[in-house]
């Protein structure tokens, strides 16, 4: 790391200019290959997948992708009056000239007959795509709405709803993250006591990663399932963790020089002690990430390699880029009053100052209360993920300006709120009898409790397969509409006898949770087993990783918690600008443990990365303290590394939190899910677990804290995030050089 360090501080033109070629490159790619984002939900071995293959095998025409235009009478008008019935049955004849659209069921053609409310006021259209769901790209999806909204006038309003369309609002640009990149400049102004280079420079790094990154997801989503949302997310995960990563490095740079180091060894102390921090915690968190691979659902593929590409480059950003920066601005990552003093030989003391020292002295002496308290807490605020339910979000949670929003209401006004998500029967016909015992099952399933209405069979034009829609009583996202299907399955369809499978959006959705809850239990095994592994390797101990790993999991369920609060419960919700209020989103669990794991490790490896290293120090031969007990030398070692890094982690969270919430405003539900939990763990893990709880336990436990077995000592490899002060400093040249301090 030191060798990396210096040869980037040196030869910095060549490193800038490499990551300015790289940038240019990308982007070039990325524009000569465009990109194919799809929001692909395919499961194999679900009830909803066969359902989509024997249609797509025997009926083509009823497989691909079906949306809704829904029409709306105003002024008193009816749907049957001819002002509102000219513009609707003209624009549908637009929809129906469009590219890949299969057929159009018009609520005034005899097979949409069922299609009107009962006071005339509601009508709906059903648009059928020659394409898969995925297939629909939003530029389709604006063609159709644009297609359809020609009818809209002063008595009649149109507005679509399906998943093409839900793909295609979602896909409009996000919430800017302007806000949040601003707040994270003052914060980083106040904590480099106003020297705006040294804040400048690690927004500076993380912001050519995430431009690389975007196009890099870009060319992914060719070759992977990526839904447009993952550049959102990866843009929202890469911006955290890149500021921090550079907040980390340029504040052990700034201490280094301070205390009077060279340039150049102050660059290389930074990256071979911060950076290697920024390295182990970077990787845990690709490693999470990339681990959403063993649970076989493509659709998370492109989510997780998006987001690990993103991180990657951050990290690479921060080890290599960073140091070359450092290099140009040389004494102007001080401010004013710190170079003069400087310029006069006054070192600048690197010891903490202000509440880190303080709260670390506070923490040491009422250890049992700070961590009883604080336990205490953060057991409060998980105590919601008790009700957590998983599952999918529907058309009530987006904005009211969104035509998804608007035509979930009507059709829940005109019909009921099931007409939002109705469920396919896709049945198959082996002997003639078939199609007899499939229309008694309609006629028993127009009759089970949940159920709204069932249209007719239609059969495949081969006659091997049969379709119909039953439409639940119940929103998609109610529990109740889970349990209709459960029973259609489970029950109803068995006595048919029938080879019968219950497809749509809503079904495939249900499946689509339940497949992430079954497989989340393992995968947050291996995950926590992995860094566990890694931990010990790093800090050399058993109880650190033990500790860490039982923390960081006390950070992810109280992150649940709090999102299970907010947005299923609807506490506060009105005050974060929620539209609406469902169960949360399946594969957000998986996600959000990937990332919040890797994020807590951040502040875990940092701050007892810090404990770590005062331990060290105080058992070095002629120490100060070399004659204390080692009980006495364990609070000095948790107490000063916590007086150090407390300062850093409460400014790395600030800037987190402040970029994570940035995400709130854009009334996207499913990037509020993610802004707010992120944000909110950090907010915990940052104040209560590594503030509070972390050091409180340590001192409980005592030196045992730094104890391994020699022999399991023997075996494990050494991944050491720290370096003694002659290797960070290239052999011994650190300390006071006034002469020295230069940028060759």
């Amino acid at each position: 790391m030191t060798r990396l360090a210096r040869w980037c501080f040196t030869h910095r033109r060549i490193v800038l200019a490499a990551w300015l070629l790289i940038l240019v490159v990308a982007l070039g790619a990325a524009k000569a290959g465009g990109s194919a984002y799809n929001s692909d939900l395919s499961l194999p071995g679900t009830d909803s997948q066969a359902a989509v293959s024997l249609l797509t095998q025997h009926f083509p025409a009823a497989a691909g992708e079906t949306d809704q235009v829904v029409i709306q009478a105003t002024d008193g008008a009816s749907i049957q009056s001819a002002p509102v019935r000219t513009a609707v049955t003209a624009a549908l004849e637009r929809v129906s000239a469009l590219p890949d659209i299969s057929s159009v069921t018009s609520p005034y053609s005899a097979a949409g007959a069922t299609q009107v409310s009962r006071n005339g006021t509601v009508a709906f259209a059903r648009v059928t795509w020659d394409l898969q769901p995925a297939e629909v790209t939003a530029a389709d999806a604006r063609a159709l709405i644009a297609a359809a909204q020609t009818a809209d006038g002063p008595s009649v309003h149109v507005s679509l709803g399906g998943a093409s369309i839900t793909n295609s609002e979602r896909a409009k640009p996000g919430p800017s993250v302007v806000v949040g990149v601003i707040a994270a400049l003052v914060i980083l102004l106040i904590v480099f006591g106003g020297a705006f280079l040294a804040a400048l420079t690690p927004l500076a790094g993380a912001a050519l990663a995430l431009v690389i990154g975007a196009s890099a997801i870009t060319l992914i989503s060719h070759g992977l399932t990526v839904a447009s949302e993952s550049t959102d997310l990866a843009v929202l995960i890469g911006l955290g963790v890149g500021v921090d990563y550079g907040l980390f490095i340029v504040s052990r740079y700034r201490n280094a020089v301070k205390a009077g180091r060279a340039y150049l060894d102050a660059a290389a102390e930074a990256v071979n002690t911060s950076g290697r921090t920024v390295l182990f915690a970077g990787l845990t968190v690709c490693v999470a990430l990339l681990g959403q691979f063993a649970l076989g659902v493509g659709f998370l593929d492109g989510l997780s390699a998006a987001a690990a590409v993103t991180v990657a480059l951050t990290i690479a950003t921060a080890l290599t880029l960073l140091p070359a920066l450092l290099g140009f601005l040389g004494p102007r990552v001080l401010s004013r009053r710190e170079r003069a003093a400087l310029a006069d030989h006054r070192l600048v003391s690197d010891s903490p100052q202000g509440i880190g020292p303080r709260l670390a002295r506070l923490v040491e002496k009422h250890r049992v209360l700070a961590a009883a308290g604080s336990l205490a807490v953060i057991a409060l605020i998980a105590l919601p993920v008790l009700g957590l339910r998983l599952g999918t979000s529907d058309s009530s949670t987006d904005p009211a300006s969104w035509t998804t929003r608007q035509s979930y209401d009507a059709l829940a006004r005109g019909f009921g709120p099931g007409f939002n998500g109705p469920l396919e029967l896709a049945g198959q016909l082996r002997t003639p009898g078939d199609l007899v015992a499939f229309d008694r099952l309609l006629t028993t399933a127009a009759h089970v409790s949940g159920v709204a209405a069932v249209t007719a069979a239609q059969v495949s034009p081969d006659q091997h397969a049969v379709i119909a829609t039953v439409y639940p009583a119940t929103a998609p996202q109610d529990q109740q509409t889970v349990t209709l299907v459960n029973t259609l399955r489970d029950s109803l369809i068995p006595r048919s006898g029938l080879s019968v499978h219950v497809g749509g959006q809503t079904a495939t959705a249900i499946d689509f949770a339940h497949v992430l809850g079954s497989k989340l239990p393992l995968f947050i095994a291996v995950v926590v087993i992995l860094a566990f592994i890694l931990l010990t390797a790093v800090f050399r101990s058993l109880l650190i990783p033990l500790v860490a790993s039982a923390l960081n999991l006390l950070s992810v369920v109280a992150a649940l918690g709090a999102i299970t609060a907010v947005f299923t419960k609807g506490w506060g919700g009105s005050l974060l600008g929620l539209s609406g209020t469902g169960p949360v989103d399946g594969f957000l669990p998986v996600v959000l443990f990937s990332v919040l794991f890797g994020l807590s490790m951040d502040y875990e490896v940092y701050t007892v990365g810090r404990m770590h290293e005062e331990w060290r120090r105080l058992h070095r031969p002629g120490a100060v303290f070399s004659g204390e007990s080692d009980v006495r030398l364990n609070h000095l070692a948790i107490t000063g590394g916590q007086a150090h890094s407390n300062r850093v982690v409460l400014a790395a969270a600030g800037i987190m939190i402040l970029v994570f919430g940035s995400f709130l405003p854009g009334g996207h539900h499913l990037l509020q899910e993610f802004g707010f939990g992120l944000g909110f763990s950090v907010l915990v893990d940052a104040l209560l677990i590594r503030s509070l709880l972390l050091p409180a336990v340590m001192h409980l436990i005592g030196p045992a804290n730094w104890f391994l077995p020699a022999r399991l000592g023997r075996v494990l490899p050494r991944l050491d995030i720290e370096a003694g002060e002659d290797a960070a400093t290239g052999g011994g040249t650190g300390g006071l050089k006034p002469a020295g301090r230069t940028l060759s």
